[in-house]
């Protein structure tokens, strides 16, 4: 049986570790770059559309004239931009829901809304999620905010619950979906399905806007029960919107009721102490 030399083996062992390192550094470039990538895509279009600000009425007509051309191909090219427009946190989201049902009519305006609402809620979620878990600077600087501190203690104390008043209230959707990137939830379970749910009311309300601005256009008659929707869920939006403030309310008292507990033990010990001291002269 032969050894091999001494120097041999450190060699191979110096060798193998500069591959790991080399692989190591790798990983975290490609990273970064994928990261820095996500950044530049979101704001760079955010500057874009405020620098040169977007025609809203402009892009309505360009919109209708491709559905008329497009055909049928028209609804998934609507669902893609709306996607991307949620995924960047451009501000159009009302103007693009709107528009859907003016376009496409008010039940295919839904479902074309409703598919758009999932597929950016997805694609911000993962985003968020590639550069909290890359980035310690990225989480360190969100645990240090107090309203994510209390996003993450209702997430945690609640789950799905939390995640669905928030998806009720009137905050802006890609707000909730990079806030609940930071956090724990399971994204099936905790983040899909409340989506699901409590986009609905936001879609109804904003299809229902658009509806009746169409009907408004073209002098139609019998938009009343367009009318009762759009009082509806602006109501249920109102009405979780002041739920979930309780509900934050609530967590930010506890958080300052939990962290003024051990002063107040020290001093009642320290009461008490005195009060031994009295009695034993």
């Amino acid at each position: 049986m032969k050894l091999r030399p001494a120097h041999q083996d450190s060699s191979e062992y110096s060798v193998s570790r500069r591959e790991r390192e080399l692989t190591r550094v790798g990983k975290m470039a490609k990273r970064w770059w994928t990261i820095g990538a996500a950044v530049a895509i979101i704001g760079t279009g955010r500057e874009l559309s405020k620098h040169y600000g977007l025609d809203k009425d402009a892009l309505l007509k360009v919109f209708a004239e491709l559905s008329d051309r497009l055909g049928v191909w028209a609804i998934p090219l609507y669902v893609a931009i709306h996607t991307l427009t949620l995924a960047l946190c451009l501000p159009y989201a009302v103007f693009f829901e709107a528009a859907a049902s003016m376009l496409f009519g008010f039940f295919p305006a839904i479902l074309c809304v409703f598919a758009a609402k999932l597929l950016g809620a997805s694609l911000s979620f993962w985003i968020g999620r590639l550069i909290f878990k890359s980035s310690s600077s990225a989480m360190d600087w969100v645990q240090k905010n107090k309203y994510f501190n209390v996003l993450s203690r209702g997430v945690e104390r609640d789950g799905w619950r939390f995640v669905l008043l928030a998806r009720f209230s009137p905050m802006p959707s890609y707000i909730i979906n990079y806030a609940l990137a930071a956090t724990k939830v399971r994204f099936v379970v905790d983040f899909l399905l409340p989506t699901v749910i409590g986009c609905m009311p936001m879609i109804l309300q904003n299809t229902s806007i658009g509806s009746l601005a169409g009907a408004a256009v073209s002098s139609a008659s019998g938009s009343q029960k367009s009318q009762i929707w759009s009082y509806l869920f602006p109501l249920l939006g109102i009405v979780s919107s002041v739920v979930i403030s309780l509900r934050i309310k609530k967590y930010s008292t506890e958080n300052l009721v939990a962290k003024s507990s051990p002063s107040h033990n020290s001093s009642n010990i320290v009461s008490s102490n005195d009060k031994d001291l009295k009695k034993g002269q």
